[in-house]
């Protein structure tokens, strides 16, 4: 497993490894090459000595908190790969694989800054601001959490969350040390003065049929989010602008706000531009035709 160790105030970013053989006899820390890993006594990430009974224990109650001051830079960097940090943690969901880590990082510094506890159900993210309250659920037995996301990582390319020890036992992954998982991501509690939408705030890219459009229906676009806050829709949209010169529109259909970039002739103009945007850190876009 491949996570962020933590940000610092010039906002250095560090990496550790869980790969590399055997652990410390000494106690001191372990160089095993990885930028960072000199800070760990463990050089294998292993499950807690103290197996707590986390049956019990309660989970994230969401609520809006102000951005971590470190963890949350424009962009950093891992390994030679730059990664984007998203403006807004407003409908993002996403399928893929999650890993876990424990012993090897209890008590060190997360990226947020904060001591990392493998008790609590926390996880790390390589895009979402930090913190963010997110639910995963495993796909494979249908168990969900809501955990608090407060590092960064994992950095190997097929994960997408990195889950604390206590998280993933509660989702039934400790044991093979990966499990295919969705994670969307909550808001606290609605704005003021504005009803309670039926639509859930964590929406899939591709859920709802895009509204009508006789005059486009050969044309295909690349949708990179949806979003129940129009605001958070236009920061995307301005994101994708000033920092890839992608052009886009927003479509509203009951009040989801849809950020789609195109419209690209063919299939293959349009994987391009997909490609693209995940190798400058961002999220792969859905692609969706009208």
């Amino acid at each position: 497993m491949m996570r962020l160790a933590c940000a610092v105030a010039t906002c250095t970013l560090l990496g550790a490894c869980a790969t590399s053989p055997g652990p410390s006899t000494s106690g001191e820390p372990v160089n095993n090459g990885a930028p960072g890993s000199d800070r760990y006594s463990m050089a294998q990430d292993t499950p807690p000595e103290e197996r707590r009974d986390i049956s019990q224990l309660p989970e994230p109650v969401p609520k809006n908190e102000p951005r971590s001051r470190y963890g949350n830079p424009d962009t950093y960097s891992v390994w030679g790969k730059t990664y984007r940090v998203l403006p807004s943690a407003e409908g993002y969901q996403a399928e893929g694989q999650a890993s876990w880590y424990g012993q090897k990082f209890h008590g060190h510094r997360t990226s947020s800054g904060e001591s990392f506890d493998m008790y609590r159900f926390t996880a790390a993210h390589r895009s979402l601001p930090l913190p963010t309250y997110a639910r995963v659920t495993n796909l494979d037995n249908g168990k969900s959490l809501v955990v608090r996301v407060n590092d960064r990582g994992p950095f190997h390319e097929d994960r997408i969350i990195d889950l604390s020890w206590a998280a993933a036992v509660r989702l039934g992954i400790e044991d093979a040390g990966t499990g295919r998982v969705r994670v969307e991501t909550i808001s606290a509690t609605p704005a003021p003065n504005t009803p309670t939408s039926k639509v859930p705030t964590a929406v899939r890219a591709a859920v709802d049929s895009p509204p009508p459009n006789a005059a486009s229906n050969t044309r295909l676009f690349l949708q990179a989010g949806a979003f129940q806050d129009r605001a958070a829709a236009e920061r995307m949209q301005q994101t994708l602008l000033e920092q890839l010169g992608l052009g886009s529109e927003i479509r509203s259909v009951n009040a989801l706000h849809r950020v789609w970039i195109g419209p690209y002739a063919d299939d293959q103009q349009r994987q391009e531009v997909r490609q693209s945007m995940a190798d400058a850190g961002f999220e792969r876009p859905v692609p969706v035709t009208p």
